[in-house]
């Protein structure tokens, strides 16, 4: 079920505080993967203690970790964003709670907004025993909670590479306000980011 939401944002849901939280110390590094990474880098470019959110790809080759390449779906990617944060700020399972409140809808197979393809998959790719036991707990604690009326598909995946995209990826939602893509579904996502969890909230986009 969702929950009320600015604006055009597809959906915006209600995801549980989750019930396993992260213990970890130091800078931390993410991978997750939501539909176009547009979207997912500028909620977390928005959210305290994260210190930089990078546009890029997980799987496949180096050969083929290019734009155009990738779009086609033939490629094994997923369009991630690769977050370092710090956990004494911000844990890992409320990032997770983020993502799955405003970022991507946890129930659609291998798309988002008008996005299709298996490139914009849903998917978690823990950097570390602890993430991924995090992350199995909260992907079960979702399923159980009667907040989506469907099944929950969202893949925990081994991580192989991150490929950074190119540069005029980065940071599209600071250097592209006024895209009729990002106006229509991206920005929704960054206000419902505002809306829903004003104590993570950062109003300064943050680069890099």
């Amino acid at each position: 079920m969702s929950v009320p939401h600015a604006a055009l944002a597809e959906e915006v849901f209600d995801a549980p505080v989750a019930t396993r939280q992260a213990s970890e110390t130091g800078l931390q590094t993410a991978i997750f993967a939501g539909g176009c990474f547009w979207g997912i880098e500028a909620i977390f470019s928005h959210t305290r203690g994260v210190t930089s959110a990078v546009s890029g790809f997980h799987g496949g080759s180096a050969a083929t970790a290019q734009y155009r390449r990738v779009v086609t779906g033939t490629t094994g990617h997923a369009e991630s964003v690769r977050v370092t944060y710090d956990p004494s700020v911000i844990r890992y399972d409320q990032l997770l709670q983020i993502l799955f409140s405003v970022g991507a809808d946890p129930t659609l197979m291998n798309r988002q907004g008008p996005d299709r393809g298996p490139h914009y998959r849903s998917a978690i790719v823990p950097m570390s025993q602890e993430q991924r036991e995090v992350a199995q707990a909260y992907l079960q604690q979702m399923e159980n909670s009667g907040v989506w009326d469907r099944r929950i598909v969202v893949a925990i995946e081994n991580y192989r590479e991150f490929y950074p995209a190119e540069d005029y990826h980065q940071d599209y939602m600071l250097h592209n306000p006024d895209s009729a893509y990002i106006r229509r579904w991206d920005a929704p996502k960054v206000e419902a980011l505002r809306e829903n969890f004003p104590q993570f909230w950062r109003a300064r986009f943050r680069t890099g």
